[in-house]
């Protein structure tokens, strides 16, 4: 399938849910727009109150940037040369440094749940690739001797930062951070724009949107959460809030079936498989989107008992479970500090 269609796949998709509302073009509240396809994803920012359009070509112009420190699938990457260097030392960004400790701590904080050398497993399963095809045959999921194999590179603890330099003290271990790399972006993006004296409006990164400050009329933002597998794009929810983020991560986003069994792109760091523990999917509602994109894969990987119990350690952080009856799980603030309408 070509990049072009693809694009055109996923703007859809992200126009339809999350909702934002306020986002259509049509509203006079609505100074600037722009989309981009980045990360295998399409990024859409809408400003109010602003007429720099030089601020949204900057924004993409800093996706385009991180894009190239962070892909494992660009070759000369700061991710793709660590990941090639067999073990030895690769000198990379700051920023890359910056997002390979805040993988770090939340695999610390995960018990290796999360962890950001599973790019051994995800290149093996290639969800999103097989997503897109229309095929169901058997032939499409690893052999467990392969998945096995590639499980041994899994450990977060083999990443080594001395300085700028990062090495792999297992040579056959492969960086991915696709679980953690849009909510950084979406975070890198406020902070410019904030700082460019932009007060209103949001970065919608597909199951990352960022709000800043409130909307033009001093009311919150309306995000909707996404039903499951509704071909629609209907939202099942949708939460109230001011300068936070929604980040959501499920079973719906990316999967591929064999016969009745669905293989989605949330893998187990323990087994190599896609987690299977009957939640269709996770939001969580917090300050900043790299940590809600952290947390949206823990909470899903640990279920909702586990997940929730997380959360309310956790501060200024919500979550709302989905399970795989339809049936919504909420942390204490939801309803009190974040506002929830269900469908």
């Amino acid at each position: 399938m070509s990049r072009k269609k693809l694009c055109a796949i996923f703007l859809i998709l992200i126009l339809l849910c999350p909702l934002v509302d306020g986002c259509n073009l049509g509203n006079p509240n609505t100074q600037l727009q722009k989309s981009g396809f980045y990360f295998d994803t399409v990024i859409t920012i809408t400003l109010y109150g602003s007429s720099h359009e030089a601020l949204l070509e900057d924004c993409f112009a800093l996706a385009a940037k991180y894009e190239s420190y962070f892909s494992n699938t660009i070759p000369d990457s700061d991710i793709s040369q660590i990941n090639a260097a067999a073990g030895k030392a690769v000198t990379v960004h700051d920023e890359t440094i910056e997002l390979l400790e805040k993988s770090i701590y939340y695999s610390e904080l995960s018990d290796g749940i999360f962890d950001v050398t599973i790019g051994k497993i995800s290149d093996l399963w290639n969800i999103s690739t097989k997503a897109l095809l229309n095929e169901t045959d058997a032939s499409m999921i690893p052999a467990k001797s392969e998945i096995d194999k590639a499980l041994a590179t899994v450990d977060y603890r083999n990443i080594v930062i001395d300085g700028n330099n990062v090495s792999l003290r297992n040579p056959d271990a492969r960086i991915d951070l696709g679980g953690i790399a849009k909510g950084y972006i979406a975070d890198k993006m406020k902070a410019y724009l904030t700082e460019h004296h932009v007060t209103s409006g949001h970065i919608n990164l597909g199951g990352n949107v960022l709000c800043i400050g409130e909307k033009p009329d001093g009311s919150p933002y309306n995000i909707g959460l996404q039903k499951p597998f509704a071909g629609d794009g209907s939202s099942i929810a949708a939460v109230k809030i001011a300068d936070q983020t929604v980040v959501s991560s499920g079973v719906y986003e990316r999967y591929f079936k064999v016969g009745d069994a669905l293989y989605h792109h949330l893998l187990d760091t323990s087994t190599g498989y896609p987690i299977d523990n009957d939640l269709l999917g996770v939001s969580i509602i917090t300050t900043a989107s790299v940590d809600g994109d952290a947390l949206s894969t823990i909470c899903f990987a640990l279920g909702i008992e586990k997940g929730l119990a997380l959360i309310e350690s956790l501060p200024d952080t919500e979550a709302i479970f989905i399970d795989a009856d339809y049936v919504l799980h909420e942390s204490s603030g939801i309803g009190e500090d974040v506002l929830l309408t269900v469908f």
